[in-house]
């Protein structure tokens, strides 16, 4: 028997969840169906995310994102309730330059600081004293957000979105959407996997890695693709205390690291020729032995000493055309919404773009954040909105 919903979400994930909640805080009071074809989300972006949040960007939406996740952080139990946590470890970001970066650091440095954030310029005497394990050979500064900066648990985030959308009355349904019914300017229904239809009054892509292959359901041609990173675990016997403290870490090369528990994590994203197959989880090894221990071991002396316990593949929803997210409604297809394509900072920027979202179906604008310069039409027109500063 065929279903409708006024709003179909596909994708229950931090983003779908996100979307769901804020529209019944926002006062949509129509029926609301989550579609997720994964319901233990254990391969999803979102929880294989290293749960990252800053605002260090270059872009001020996407400063502006983060922020709003930041202080849905601090306001947590307000929100969610008193047992509500994220396990938000405020150690910070660090993000290191050689000499021809300096300024173009200070630049986005400086929008950062216009918009609120705490970021600040260390040159080579305050990194050597602020931070006495690194190595600054090649280092000419840093950009450090002591306050605001750090990471969370992504499951947690997710699953308070998801309890609380659950909890004001959204359904959630586990299925595939293999196809998308529309003409006249607007989608009609969704197709399942099983043979299901449902109708739909507004349709949000919140696949995730899959989006891309989502919106071709519906004629769309939206450049987002599933990308594979690895996250390495790794020991180290010897190391100072302060070095448990340490912010997450990036090398002008691109890697980074962070503390995990009493280990710590890496990775290093490759470049376009570089970009491994997508069709298994496999760990490509040679990948942290040639490329990643070699930076480590210089840029802090002691990992010259350490050993990899533990290894994951992470998925990025990779947008090839400026890896910035895509946000808003179709410019033809006016009850297609998209949110999708973050390139690996949606788990930070999810509260933001699910409240921007349903700000769009509840009041067909963009209140808290102007997100207009995310909209496909960019995409339409092969624009690209570049983000500096993406990991």
């Amino acid at each position: 028997m065929d279903k409708t919903a006024d709003v179909v979400i596909a994708g229950g994930a931090v983003i779908g969840s996100a979307t769901a909640y804020y529209l019944r805080k926002l006062g949509f009071d129509g029926s609301i169906l989550v579609v997720e074809k994964d319901p233990s989300y254990a391969n999803c972006c979102t929880t294989r995310s290293a749960g990252g949040i800053r605002q260090q960007f270059s872009t001020e939406e996407n400063i502006r994102l983060s922020q709003f996740g930041l202080k849905l952080i601090a306001h947590l139990k307000q929100e969610f309730g008193p047992d509500a946590d994220v396990a938000f470890r405020e150690q910070g970001y660090l993000n290191l330059v050689p000499p021809e970066g300096k300024a173009p650091l200070e630049a986005v440095v400086a929008t950062q600081r216009r918009l609120g954030a705490a970021t600040a310029v260390l040159d080579r005497e305050e990194l050597a004293t602020r931070f006495p394990w690194l190595a600054l050979d090649g280092v000419a500064a840093g950009a450090f957000g002591e306050r605001d900066e750090g990471w969370i648990d992504p499951w947690s985030l997710m699953n308070l979105f998801r309890h609380g959308a659950l909890a004001r009355g959204v359904t959630w349904q586990t299925g595939e959407v293999v196809g998308i019914e529309a003409d006249t300017g607007k989608v009609h229904a969704v197709r399942l996997a099983d043979g299901g239809r449902i109708g739909c009054g507004a349709l949000v892509n919140a696949a995730g890695a899959e989006a891309g292959a989502f919106a071709a359901l519906a004629g769309i041609d939206l450049p987002v693709e599933r990308r594979k990173r690895y996250v390495f675990v790794f020991d180290c016997r010897e190391f100072p205390a302060s070095l448990h403290a340490a912010p997450l870490t990036i090398d002008y090369t691109g890697v980074y690291f962070r503390p995990e528990g009493a280990q710590f994590i890496c990775g290093l994203s490759p470049e376009d020729h570089e970009e491994p197959e997508v069709g298994d989880d496999t760990i490509d090894h040679a990948w942290f032995e040639e490329r990643i221990w070699p930076v480590l071991a210089a840029r802090v002396p002691v990992f010259g000493a350490i050993k990899v316990v533990n290894a994951w593949s992470c998925h990025y929803d990779y947008n090839t055309l400026d890896q910035n997210a895509v946000i808003g409604r179709h410019p033809e297809l006016a009850n297609f919404y998209f949110c999708n394509g973050f390139s690996g900072h949606g788990l930070q920027q999810a509260p933001g773009a699910g409240n921007a979202v349903a700000e769009l179906i509840v009041h067909g604008r963009f209140l808290t954040i102007d997100l207009a310069r995310f909209g496909y039409e960019r995409i339409a027109e092969g624009r690209p909105l570049k983000e500096i500063n993406i990991i």
